[in-house]
This record gives C-alpha cells, structure tokens and sequence, in this order.
C-alpha cells in the first residue's frame, strides 16, 4: 500500500505539473523555461517561492535536528523570518533590473551591474557551486525516501541514482511553472500531513497533548528546550544561532535560483505580498520540531544513527501504511520541487553566463539543448557529493549558505553603492572564500570564535575588502550603474516581451 499511495501522489502530480506548464508555455525558449516568461502571479510566486524555502530541508532536516540536538533546530524560526524583512526590500530591486534589462540569470546581473561579463562568469561559476551543495540536500532526502518505499533492503547508492534520475526526468520534460504547480500540490499536502501527524503524535508517545511532549521530552533530556540543546558541550548557543540566522538570511536570496525566481514574477507586488504573509509558514516548524521531540520520546532508531531519517523512521515504527505512504509521498515532492528549479537554474546559469562568454554566436535553441544536458554533469557532481557521507541536512546547508553568501556583499552594494566596482568584488571574493576555506583560516576561527558561523566572519572579511578595493579602483559608467540604480518602475506594470540583456564588454 505504501508504494501505491508515493506513486499515485508522485504519478499525477508529474503529469499535472507538466500539463500545466506546457499550456502555459508560449515558445520553447530560455525566457519561458527558465523565469516562466516574467508573468507569475501573487499566488503562482507564492508557491514556488515557498517551494525553495519548505523543502526537505523544513521537515527532514529541522526535525531530525530537533530529535538529535533539541533547541538549535529553532534556527529555522529566526531565520526564515529575517530572510523575509530582507526579501521585502531587496527581490524588488531584482525584479526591476531583470524586466528591465532582460536579465535572465544572477551571472547576467553581475555582468551589466559592473559593466564586466568576465564578473558574470565568476559569479556564475560560484553560484553553480552553491546550488550543487543545494541539490545534495535533495538527493539525501529522496534516496532516503526511495528506500522507504522501496524497501531497505536497497542500497544507499541505488536510491541516491534513482533520486537523481527522478529529479532530472522532471525538469527536462518542462519548466519553471512545473515546478511551480509541483510545489503547489506539495505544500497543500505538507500541511495535510504536518496537521496529521500534531493531531496523534501525542497519543503515539504516550503525551496528554501536544504541550506534553515537550514537557516529557524535558524531563527525559534536561536541557532539550534551551540552547545549546541535549548536548551542553556542543558550540550551538546563543551566538551560533544568531550568526547562523544571520549568514542564512543574508545568503538567501542572492542564492541563483531565488534570485533568478524573482525575474519571474509578474510585479513587484506580487513579491512584497509573498515577502509579509510567507513568514507565517515558519509556525509550522513548531509542530515539525514537535514531531522530532515526539521520534526521541518513542525511543526512534533510524538505521546507521541517521538523523536526517529521524521522522521517516518514527512514522515507519508508529503508523499505519497509508499514513508512511502519505508521508513518502509528500517527501518525494518536498525533494523533487524544489530540485529541479536547483538544476533548471544551474544549466541556465552554465549556458548564459560561463559558455555564451566564450561562444558569441550561441544561438536560442542550442542555448536551450545545452542547458538542458548540462544538468546531468551536476546532479552527477551532486550524486558524488553525497554518497558515502551523512551530514546532517542543516549542516549541508549551512555550507551551501557560506559558499553563496560570498555572493551576498556585492549583491547588496550593487543596489546601494554606485562606487562599488568589478574589481572590488572580485578582491571581495577571494578573500572571502579564502577566511572561509583556507585551512589555517579554519584553525583561526575554532581557537577564537568557535560558536560564530564561519560563513558570516568570512562574509564580513569579503564586504571590507570589497569596499576598500572599490575605493581605490574606477567605478563603472552610469549605464553598468544604471542597473542597481534605476528610476522606480511601475510595480504593476503589465509584462512585456523579454530583451537581450544588456551587458557591455
């Protein structure tokens, strides 16, 4: 019954996500595919937007933390809501840059923003790093999943190819607004099940309610309800929370595909209706960390200590098989939704802003081929990322966040800063990823400030070192600084037909 229910759920979403994205679509063309032609509605936007921000990661990984950690799993909480008081003020911005100037991809942005298409390649490139340890967060949720309904009795790098077969299969046969009407459909029934499981978990564990879980699960573990968690040796307190809420808000929407998402809207209205009621989504983490609180009371053993499989494992255990089947499937398009807008923005990213540099002549159609092939070379580096590793989900994507948050200070400055030049950026980056990655910089930071994020210190280095260069190097023309600097457009203005961007060499 279990596979039934994951391949009916699964089955018909498929084929309803493509049937509407390809009515939708008015010419195969990378404008469509890939920002949904600039025509998403305040509730179309709303979805996909929730779709990359609830994914496996939301319920897997926040309640396998909660089970294995206790109270850090609250990162989500702050983090999400900081993400969105920025979202408000900076995805506007990305959407009239991208209308205006045809902007498909983060890379085109940095490109005509710092009148440097050499910068475009660099930020791609470091973009399609992110989204690759993005992707692994995916694929680790699925290939569990696979395994649930498939039976243990299959490998782990069985489930993990089968996972990135899926994923890939998916986004090849549409687009953006397929991904968006999957999202869709997995939000309506991640609600069903959050509200499914909150209602019974209680009286599967033994509670009087709800509340009792916590209660119990306090007086079982002293100290799961407060930082640093179970463990009171474990750096994650006070300061590791906000500086990860922080490095996480920061980074989130200068991630590709968030930032590609927001040329996709239809206004900027939309995007700020999404940015002030989307915030409510973060109170279903309380009934997700709920449920992890509720797998360590009933003694859940996930195979190998997993906890990313915590809550499969304590619903395995404690429910019927209609209910595992529900859970799976609803699993399956948490991983599936939003990895494939992560591999649909990864080869865009590759065609636009790291090969067409180099290939002046690429024409539409074979930009198109080659966005599409190159997808499977990076759900292949992602499969080889995650096999034989068992991060937890929010650590991966904690190092997802330190990679593209050296993206994040020219990101900023662009939209606030016209003396900001290509140079600094480039000096910025560097240096960031040198106070983040080099192994004496590690070292530093563990001796020193060993509950700060690293991503946020090494973010911090880059933004000095960008604006100290910036001072001291030529500052782009006015019409690279144009880009981030635009007169207001009309927020409600009607979408036209897509430009060439406009980046100049």
């Amino acid at each position: 019954m279990t596979l039934a229910i994951v391949l009916v759920i699964v089955l018909s979403t498929v084929v309803g996500a493509v049937g509407y994205g390809r009515r939708a679509a008015r010419a195969a063309n990378v404008t469509e595919w890939a920002v949904g032609g600039r025509r998403l509605s305040t509730l179309v936007f709303w979805f996909i937007n929730a779709g990359e921000v609830y994914t496996t990661f939301a319920v897997l990984g926040i309640s396998g933390y909660a089970w294995a950690l206790g109270a850090p799993a609250y990162l989500a909480f702050c983090s999400v809501s900081l993400s969105y008081a920025l979202g408000y003020w900076l995805m506007p911005k990305i959407w009239r840059a991208g209308r205006k100037h045809g902007l498909i991809t983060q890379g085109d942005f940095f490109a005509a923003r710092f009148d440097a298409p050499w910068l475009g390649v660099v930020a791609g490139v470091v973009g399609i790093a992110a989204l690759v340890v993005y992707v692994q967060i995916q694929l680790v949720s699925l290939s569990l999943i696979v395994q649930l309904a498939l039976g243990r009795t299959m490998s782990a790098t069985a489930a993990v190819i089968i996972a990135a077969v899926v994923m890939l299969a998916f986004v090849y046969l549409a687009g953006l607004r397929s991904a968006a009407f999957a999202a869709a459909v997995k939000d309506i029934l991640m609600v069903l099940v959050v509200v499914l499981l909150s209602a019974t978990v209680a009286a599967k564990v033994g509670a009087a309610s709800m509340f009792d879980v916590f209660k119990l699960a306090e007086q079982a573990h002293p100290g799961i309800g407060k930082l640093p968690g179970v463990d009171p040796t474990s750096p994650t307190g006070p300061v590791w929370l906000m500086t990860s809420a922080m490095n996480v808000a920061l980074g989130n929407w200068v991630f590709p595909h968030l930032f590609q998402m927001s040329y996709a809207a239809k206004s900027g209205q939309a995007i700020r209706r999404n940015a002030v009621w989307q915030p409510l989504y973060s109170l279903a983490y309380f009934f997700i960390i709920l449920l992890g609180f509720a797998a360590l009371l009933a003694g859940t053993k996930p195979a190998d200590g997993n906890l990313n499989a915590a809550l499969l494992q304590f619903v395995t255990d404690r429910y019927p098989a209609w209910v595992i089947g529900l859970v799976a499937g609803t699993g399956f398009l948490l991983a599936l939704a939003p990895g494939s807008v992560l591999l649909l923005t990864s080869g865009s990213v590759f065609t636009r802003n790291v090969v067409a540099p180099l290939h002046k002549n690429l024409n539409e159609r074979t930009a198109l081929l080659l966005s599409r092939v190159s997808m499977i070379g990076f759900a292949a580096i992602a499969v080889w990322l995650t096999l034989g590793r068992s991060e937890s989900l929010v650590d991966i994507l904690l190092y997802a966040y330190s990679a593209i948050g050296m993206l994040a200070p020219a990101v900023f400055l662009a939209f606030l800063w016209r003396r900001v030049t290509a140079i600094g950026v480039l000096a910025g980056i560097t240096t960031g990823f040198i106070a983040l990655l080099a192994p004496f910089a590690k070292t530093f930071w563990a001796t020193h400030l060993p509950d700060w994020e690293p991503g946020l210190i090494a973010m911090a280095i880059n933004l000095v070192v960008t604006v100290l260069v910036s001072l001291v190097t030529p500052r782009p023309g006015d019409r690279a600084v144009a880009v981030g600097h635009a007169l207001r457009a009309e927020d409600v203005a009607a979408p036209g037909p897509a430009q060439p961007a406009t980046i100049h060499g």
